[in-house]
């Protein structure tokens, strides 16, 4: 179960956040699970402004159940930033879990970084859908003798109950329709479909 962070005057502040950098996008687009959604949330739209990333990560950090966390780990790409981010406004180390072979399922720690027996490690990450990448992010941990405070993400977006193991936490929850391919309605009604990453720029109203 995801425990949200936000209450009702900050969550509609962080909404407006990513409405005004254009990150809550409205069109038909075709999500990595196969399902269609009206609406998607395009995380780098807010990713290329270090202001905005600093001023969430802030709001985030402030309403952790979380203390005396020594380093942050997120997965690449999104995750390293803001893993970036949290560890700079901590004072801590950051480290990331990258893909051990394009492609691969399998994320591992490189770059030289390295967790001391019993470190208090916090994994973050951007948009939380299906959690396989934190999954992937807390097996490539489990190699280490720390010990994983939480998960914290930005945005949950999950339609079906994320188990990971340890505690999870997002700061804002915003609940977006998703359907079958042959349940959806833009389907029927004509709407041409996006997938996000390749032609999203054709959703978005420019730079």
């Amino acid at each position: 179960m995801v425990s949200v962070l936000a209450d009702e005057a900050t969550a509609k502040k962080l909404v407006n956040l990513l409405d005004d950098v254009g990150a809550l996008l409205h069109g038909h687009f075709l999500l990595a699970s196969g399902r269609h959604s009206d609406r998607y949330v395009e995380k780098f739209a807010l990713l290329r402004w270090p202001r905005q990333v600093e001023e969430v990560c802030r709001e985030l950090l402030s309403r952790l159940p979380w203390s005396t966390i020594e380093a942050v780990v997120g997965p690449t790409t999104g995750g390293l930033l803001l893993a970036f981010e949290c560890a700079r406004q901590l004072g801590v180390q950051a480290a990331y879990a990258e893909r051990e072979t394009e492609g691969s399922t399998r994320r591992v720690i490189r770059r030289g970084a390295c967790f001391r027996p019993g470190m208090r490690v916090l994994v973050v990450d951007d948009v939380l859908t299906t959690g396989g990448s934190v999954r992937e992010t807390l097996r490539a941990l489990a190699e280490y003798p720390i010990e994983i405070c939480g998960v914290a993400v930005l945005v949950d977006r999950s339609t079906e109950p994320v188990e990971l193991g340890v505690p999870l936490v997002a700061l804002l929850r915003l609940e977006i329709a998703s359907w079958l391919p042959s349940d959806c309605p833009l389907c029927k009604e004509g709407v041409p479909l996006v997938k996000p990453g390749t032609t999203v720029r054709e959703a978005t109203q420019g730079c």
